[in-house]
């Protein structure tokens, strides 16, 4: 339940930063200005698309902070054995945080209509977030070389559900980034481009947002973290 409530606390700071960020909150009637003066919002509205976007990965994210509760409620067991974490998931770690880096550096990029930067930084980004699924399987196939199978114990079941649930998350996000990319390569004005790139950004900073925590969760750093929630919200 204190997982529950942190998200949500965390969901709440989001929209109100973005409601502030549309001017949403602010009251046109209250306004200085001559009579008949229409105000341009075409500058501050948000694109449907965005808005959809927000909505998506508010779901994404109470999908995700239910799971973490019940791997939360389900450790207390007795037949409960931790997963070891592979070194190799530090690589991996890197990888997603640097393919979001790239997709910042993109839309910096588009911003200033640098069309070679733009092609670069986006294959950038996709590399490294390919690199990041390459990772994750071998990972679980490192694991399972050393008898941490799924059905062995619910630690394991827990472990490949929750991490191969967010790789199914970045194949989505990668179909829509691999088009960016093929259409920057393909002649696309940066200008052009700039939504997709915007959109894409959000997605991999919220996905890699999403793996730090779980990083931190299977790491076991997170307990103490929540253990603490806990008095606090007690």
């Amino acid at each position: 339940m204190s997982v529950i409530l942190i998200f949500m606390a965390g969901i709440a700071v989001i929209i109100t930063w973005w409601m502030a960020q549309q001017r949403l909150t602010s009251k046109p009637w209250l306004e200085v200005g001559r009579a008949g003066d229409v105000p341009d919002g075409s500058s501050s509205a948000p694109a449907t698309e965005k808005i959809g976007l927000y909505v998506f990965l508010a779901v994404v994210g109470a999908l995700f902070s239910l799971l973490i509760s019940a791997y939360f409620m389900r450790m207390d067991t007795a037949d409960w054995w931790s997963v070891p974490i592979p070194n190799l998931l530090w690589v991996n770690t890197a990888a997603l945080a640097a393919s979001s880096v790239a997709l910042h550096w993109t839309k910096a990029e588009t911003r200033e209509n640098r069309g070679e930067a733009t092609r670069v930084a986006l294959l950038a980004a996709l590399a490294t977030a390919v690199l990041f699924l390459i990772g994750q399987v071998l990972a679980w196939r490192e694991l399972a070389a050393a008898g941490y199978l799924l059905t062995n114990n619910p630690a394991n079941s827990f472990f490949y559900m929750i991490t191969g649930l967010h790789g199914l998350h970045i194949i989505g996000g990668l179909a829509v980034l691999s088009r960016t990319t093929w259409k920057a390569w393909n002649g696309a004005e940066p200008s052009g481009l700039r939504l997709s790139v915007e959109l894409c950004a959000i997605y991999w900073h919220f996905m890699l947002l999403v793996w730090l925590i779980l990083f931190a969760l299977f790491a076991g750093w997170a307990n103490d973290f929540i253990d603490i929630c806990r008095q606090l919200l007690t």
